[in-house]
C-alpha cells in the first residue's frame, strides 16, 4: 500500500550523522576503563582501539557496496535474506530486535545515567530518602528511553533535524575533550608507559579477544546507515559515502580520546571506571570540569540513544512487510509516517534491559550477539558478485572482506572462552529465532 512506504528523504549530511551518532556513544565513554583492567598496558589500549577501528573500516567498505545495490530498509536483514536464505535473514533481524537496537539503547541510557549521577550524585536525589542510588539511575536511564521514544514517535523529519543537532554538539564536545586534554599541562606522558603487562600465553590472547569485541561495541555503527536505505536520497554514492566518512571520523575522534584519558589518569586510576570522561576532566581542570563534563557527555549520550530509536524500527518494519515479524510492526502511522508500533515495542524491550542486567554484562552479552551476523553479511558480498556482475563494486575487495571475516571470527572465539556466560546467553538468542522463524512463516502461508 503506498500508505505504507517510507520516502527518501535523507542526504549524506544527515546519514553521516546518524553513523558517526550511532557510534559515539556509551562504549568510548564508557569502556575505555574496563579495557584497561583487562590489557594493563595503556599503549596496547591505544593500539586496539586503531585495530578496531581498521576492522570497522573494513566492514564499512563491505556494506557500503551492498547498500548501494540494496538500498532499502533493513540493513543485513535484506542483505542475508537476498542473498543467503530468508532464515539467516530473519535470525540477523530478531537478533537485531533483542540485542542490536534494544540493548545499545539500554547501555546508552545506562552510560547517561552514570555520568549525570557523577555530576549530581545520587544522594542529592534521593527523593527524601525513598529511592536508593542503584534505582534512582535505573528510574533515569527509563525517562530517557521513554522521552526519546515520543520524540521519534512523531515523526522522522523533526526526529533527524534534533538528531543533526545532536550529533554537532556531541562531536563538538568531543574535540573539546580531546583539544582541552592534549593541551593541558597538568596530564602526565609518562601514564603511556606501564610496568604491568597483559597476561601470557592464551589467556592473555583471551583478554585481547574480549578487549577487542568491547571495542568493536563501541565502534557499532560503522553499518548504520544501510539500515535507513530505503530513507536515502541518491544511495549509490550517498549510502556508501555516509559509511566510510563516519567511521573515519569516528576512528580518528576516538584515538584523540582514549589519548586524553591515559595522559590524565594513571593506568591503575583508569582501570574499572565507567564514567572515565568526568575523571579525565577532573583530573586535568580540577572537580568543577569534572561535573561540568560530566553533565555534558551525559547529554551527548543522548545522540546515540536517539539514533538507536531511529534506526532499530525499520528493521522489524522490514521484517514484518516480508511476513517475518509480528504484522503490526509493518504499520505506518498515518500522520507521522514512522513505524510507530515497531518504535514503542523497542523501547518496552530496552526498558527491560535497563532493569535486568548490569553494564559490563549487556555491553559483553551485546559485543558477542552482533559480532555474528555482519561476518555473514561481509562474506554475502563474494555471492552478490558472482550473482550480479554488474553491479556498483567498491575498492577495496576482497583484501578488505577477508581481513573483517577472519578478524570478527576470532575476537569471538577468545571471547568465548574469557566470558562463556553471557556468550552462551548470546547463542542462545540467535537459537531461539529458529523457532520463531517457523512460527511467522507458518502464519504467513496461511490465507488473509
Amino acid at each position: 500500500m503506498p500508505g505504507d512506504e517510507l520516502s527518501r528523504k535523507l542526504g549524506l549530511f544527515p546519514a553521516t550523522n546518524i553513523v558517526v551518532a550511532n557510534m559515539i556513544g556509551a562504549g568510548i565513554f564508557t569502556t575505555s576503563g574496563l579495557l584497561m583492567a583487562e590489557l594493563h598496558n595503556p599503549i596496547l589500549m591505544l593500539i586496539l582501539w586503531v585495530v578496531g577501528g581498521v576492522i570497522a573500516l573494513c566492514g564499512a567498505i563491505a556494506y557500503g557496496e551492498l547498500g548501494a545495490n540494496m538500498p532499502e530498509a533493513g540493513g543485513e536483514y535484506k542483505f542475508l535474506k537476498e542473498l543467503f536464505h530468508p532464515k539467516v535473514g530473519f535470525l540477523s533481524g530478531w537478533v537485531s530486535f533483542i540485542v542490536g537496537f534494544s540493548a545499545p539503547i539500554a547501555a546508552s541510557a545506562m552510560g547517561f545515567s552514570e555520568y549525570f549521577f557523577r555530576a549530581v550524585p545520587t544522594d542529592n536525589m534521593l527523593f527524601l530518602g525513598i529511592l536508593k542510588p542503584d534505582l534512582a539511575k535505573s528510574l533515569m536511564s527509563v525517562f530517557v528511553i521513554l522521552l526519546f521514544t515520543i520524540i521519534h514517535y512523531r515523526g522522522l523529519k523533526f526526529g533527524s533535524r534534533l538528531q543533526d543537532l545532536l550529533t554537532v554538539l556531541k562531536v563538538i564536545l568531543v574535540v573539546g575533550l580531546i583539544t582541552g586534554g592534549l593541551l593541558s599541562q597538568n596530564g602526565d606522558t609518562a601514564n603511556f608507559i606501564s610496568e604491568n603487562n597483559l597476561r601470557g600465553g592464551f589467556s592473555g590472547l583471551r583478554s585481547v579477544g574480549l578487549s577487542l569485541m568491547w571495542i568493536m561495541f563501541a565502534f557499532s555503527g560503522w553499518n548504520a546507515s544501510t539500515y535507513i536505505g530505503a530513507e536515502i536520497k541518491n544511495p549509490s554514492k550517498n549510502l556508501p559515502g555516509s559509511l566510510l566518512l563516519g567511521t573515519f571520523i569516528v576512528l580518528i575522534l576516538y584515538i584523540g580520546l582514549n589519548a586524553v584519558y591515559i595522559y590524565s589518569i594513571p593506568a591503575e586510576d583508569i582501570k574499572g571506571v565507567i564514567s572515565i570522561g568526568g575523571l579525565a576532566m577532573k583530573n586535568l581542570f580540577g572537580p568543577s570540569a569534572d561535573t561540568l563534563f560530566s553533565v555534558l557527555i551525559a547529554f551527548a549520550l543522548f545522540s546515540s540513544l536517539s539514533a538507536f530509536i531511529i534506526i532499530g524500527p525499520r528493521v522489524y518494519y522490514a521484517m514484518a512487510k516480508d511476513g517475518l515479524f509480528f504484522k503490526s510492526m509493518a504499520r505506518i502511522h498515518p500522520k507521522f509516517k514512522v513505524p510507530s508500533n515497531a518504535i514503542v515495542l523497542q523501547s518496552i524491550i530496552a526498558i527491560i534491559m535497563v532493569m535486568s542486567g548490569t553494564f559490563e554484562q549487556i555491553l559483553t552479552y551485546m559485543g558477542f550477539a552482533l559480532g555474528i551476523f555482519p561476518i555473514l553479511s561481509v562474506l554475502a558480498v563474494f555471492r552478490y558478485r558472482k550473482k550480479e556482475p554488474s553491479a556498483i563494486k567498491m575498492k577495496g575487495y576482497p583484501v578488505a572482506h577477508i581481513v573483517y571475516i577472519a578478524a570478527g571470527m576470532l575476537i569471538l572465539f577468545l571471547s568465548f572462552f574469557e566470558r562463556p556466560l553471557e556468550s552462551s546467553i548470546a547463542i542462545v538468542t540467535v537459537l531461539f529465532g529458529i523457532p520463531a522463524y517457523y512460527v511467522f512463516s507458518k502464519e504467513k502461508k496461511k490465507p488473509q
